[in-house]
């Protein structure tokens, strides 16, 4: 019987049994793989759901999709091939399967097309659910492209977190330290700025009224307030009170050039190059108005070099003087220009839209995105392909086919952005300025593409350019559009803003050479001149948008004790405090479980607080809406108890912290027996060292002989050991 068994057992296992079961094995590795590839993204449950849609639809569709075809053509009985062997043993259980019964037949045939098929469109659903992202300019979803070898990246280098859109958020002129010598209320007047100098020492600032006020070091009467002094006080240029700025601009020496409304020009400051354009070499102490060949002529933009100039009209036509010594004011020759004077030549009859200069060098794009660029070109700052210093407006050919919009000139190198948010980058390269990711210099235009920082389960929408070599990680990343460039003649630094709000810095920045553009967490380009550039001026006149709009946390801050749009009354010593339950259920743990429907107070329309006074319970209403805290030492007393009772930690490190600002020899004491009391052990520690430092003065206070004896008792034994009675 032993025997008779082994020998079944051996028929059991043929050839093709074990061919079917290392199929079973591949095909399962085959759909963990995949699994693995495609779910790079999912989370451990659905990979593993991943793994049995993939398995499931390879056994469907490589198993019994051969006995479908071999039924179609024939029948198993008459094929020959291992997956005939294979089902023919199947065939010795059921004939029908041998001899490809129709009805058979149609219930593989479903089999294959909706089982096999059915699988892989769910794996399709679950990776386009964690891996895909609607794009705004396709409007569809699609897989990411084959990726090709790409120019410099802007690599976001912070931890990961997901691209938003931000709103522009109001530029804080306080990152300039000049403007910390102002008073809020003088802060909050101004409207328009701008810090320059050599070591960023000195500032203009418009106001709401048009009034232009001036401060700083005064360098070469760059302040133009009629004298060389220096002055930390804002001093009121008169002579421009009233003009609406429209474009302001500084050179090195330093010399200023403004633009109003109207479109007239005033320049004061350096003059050793004519750089004022009024035909003469003498400091302007003030502004003076440059109308020399600009009668009739409405200016709309300035730009300054190091000690030369370029004012761009309303026609579009471009005028310069001041230093040439490398042509840079584009007259053909090399003689310094006294007066403004038209740049023609290749300019003649084109329409200029914007203008730029680098120290010695000066840019212009036109109205049909063509650029131009005209000076000293020993480090290629001119983009035409050579280093030769160019007279006379030269084209960039290197940007041929493309439309600029923008520009903007460093020190010695130049940006470009086109209509399509493509940055492009050229010239000195010292400090990484070009974001290259080397220090050589470029002769040409190099294109410099933006990436998108992207979150987690986002995958690149359609057009969106690939910007890694093949690599699985260049499936995640998308291509961002750059919507601004920033750089300044005075610095070495360049900016840019992407269409997602991300702000990317490079080359040189605090003393370090950054190659590579690098993510920052500004919300405008004007901060990384403030914070990183060397010196720290900013790189254009800087508006401040003033409007209606409020920020969370100015809208809460306006609604607390609003009897308008609350819900809610807390009566305190006879006295109403307007709040709204959805604030305080968001803030407050304490009102979170109060608001619930087990709690009588959640029907309430109005809730009496006695065991608080009226200042304490309304100051810790006002810091749930705003954060902050304004009470006296005595009063914050009660509001730690307060903060005690509600388990609100932050307001109890807020409260202690009040009352270390307020301790006196009078009051030492009482606040020392509070911190015992309400366990605030820090708060404790710092009353008894002031109590002891001052113990004299403290025992001969009535406060001291007021408290309880066991702790009278406490505090001597305690100011003993710390040798407190030595003497």
């Amino acid at each position: 019987m032993v025997s008779a068994a082994l020998k079944d057992a051996q028929s059991l296992f043929t050839p093709v049994t074990v061919y079917s079961l290392l199929a079973c094995a591949a095909q399962f590795a085959v759909g963990y793989i995949l699994a693995q590839i495609w779910g790079r993204k999912c989370s451990g449950t659905d990979r593993w759901v991943l793994v049995w849609l993939f398995y499931d639809a390879i056994v469907h569709i490589t198993l019994e999709g051969p006995f479908v075809y071999m039924s179609l053509v024939g029948t198993v009985a008459t094929s020959d091939n291992i997956f005939a062997e294979l089902w023919k043993e199947y065939g010795k259980a059921d004939e029908r399967w041998l001899h490809s019964d129709p009805t058979i037949v149609s219930l593989e045939l479903l089999t294959v097309v909706l089982d096999g098929i059915l699988a892989l469109v769910l794996v399709y659903a679950i990776v386009k659910d964690k891996h895909y992202s609607v794009s705004g300019d396709s409007g569809g979803l699609t897989a990411p492209a084959s990726p090709s070898p790409v120019p410099p990246v802007l690599t976001p280098t912070p931890p990961p977190r997901r691209a938003r859109v931000r709103y522009p958020a109001m530029v804080d002129v306080g990152k300039w330290p000049l403007f910390t010598l102002l008073g809020a209320q003088e802060v909050s007047s101004i409207r328009q700025a701008c810090v320059f100098g050599t070591s960023a020492n000195e500032a203009i600032y418009i106001t709401q009224d048009d009034e232009v006020f001036v401060f700083g070091l005064n360098c070469s009467n760059c302040l133009g307030t009629g004298d060389s002094q220096s002055t930390m006080v804002p001093k009121k240029l008169d002579f421009l009170r009233g003009k609406k700025v429209v474009s302001l601009s500084y050179g090195s020496g330093p010399h200023v050039l403004l633009a109003t409304e109207g479109g007239e020009l005033f320049a004061w400051g350096h003059n050793g190059y004519s750089q004022l354009g009024n035909g003469t070499t003498n400091q302007g102490v003030s502004p003076i108005l440059v109308s020399t060949n600009l009668q009739n002529k409405k200016i709309t933009q300035v730009a300054c070099g190091s000690h030369h100039s370029l004012a761009l009209t309303h026609d579009g036509e471009v005028f310069a003087w001041g230093y040439n010594n490398c042509g840079q004011v584009g007259s053909g020759a090399t003689a310094n220009q006294p007066t403004p004077r038209r740049v023609t030549n290749c300019l003649q009859g084109k329409v200029v839209m914007g203008i730029a200069c680098g120290q010695t060098s000066s840019m212009a794009v036109l109205d049909n995105g063509e650029v131009f660029g005209w000076g000293y070109n020993g480090n290629g700052q001119l983009g035409v392909g050579n280093n030769g210093n160019q007279l006379t407006p030269c084209r960039l050919a290197a940007l041929q086919g493309l439309c600029v919009l923008q520009i903007a000139s460093g020190y010695a190198h130049s940006l470009a952005l086109t209509d399509e948010g493509l940055l492009y980058a050229w010239g000195a390269n010292t400090y990484g300025q070009l974001g290259t990711g080397n220090k050589s210099n470029q002769l040409s235009p190099v294109h410099i593409m933006a990436e998108k920082e992207r979150g987690e389960g986002e995958w690149p929408a359609v057009g969106s350019k690939r910007t890694r070599e093949n690599t699985e990680e260049a499936w995640h990343r998308e291509t961002d559009r750059i919507v601004e460039i920033a750089a300044c003649h005075s610095t070495h630094t360049s900016a840019c803003k992407t269409q997602s709000g991300q702000v990317y810095m490079w080359g040189q920045c605090r003393g370090q050479s950054i190659v590579l553009p690098h993510l920052t967490h500004f919300s405008c380009t004007d901060d990384v001149f403030a914070c990183f550039a060397t010196p720290s001026v900013m790189w254009r006149l800087l508006s401040m948008e003033y409007d209606d709009f409020l920020t969370v946390a100015q809208s809460l801050r306006k609604e607390f004790d609003s009897p308008e749009t609350a819900d809610l009354k807390f009566s305190v010593d006879g006295k109403y405090i307007h709040v709204h339950k959805a604030v305080l259920k968001i803030r407050c743990e304490h009102f979170r479980s109060m608001f619930q429907s087990h709690w009588t107070e959640d029907m309430k329309e109005v809730i009496e607080i006695d065991q608080f006074s009226y200042p304490v319970y309304r100051s810790f209403l006002e810091f749930l809406y705003t954060d902050n805290v304004d009470l006296p030492p005595e009063d914050a007393i009660g509001l730690l108890d307060l903060a005690t009772s509600y388990c609100e930690n932050r307001l109890k490190r807020l409260c202690q912290h009040i009352i270390k600002r307020g301790i006196t020899v009078e009051n030492a004491f009482s606040l020392l027996s509070a911190a015992v009391r309400y366990d605030a052990e820090d708060l404790e520690e710092f009353c008894f060292k002031f109590c002891v430092n001052h113990l004299t003065e403290v025992t001969q206070t009535a406060a001291f002989w007021q408290i309880d004896g066991n702790m009278l008792k406490e505090f001597i034994c305690r100011a003993s050991r710390c040798g407190a009675f030595k003497n």
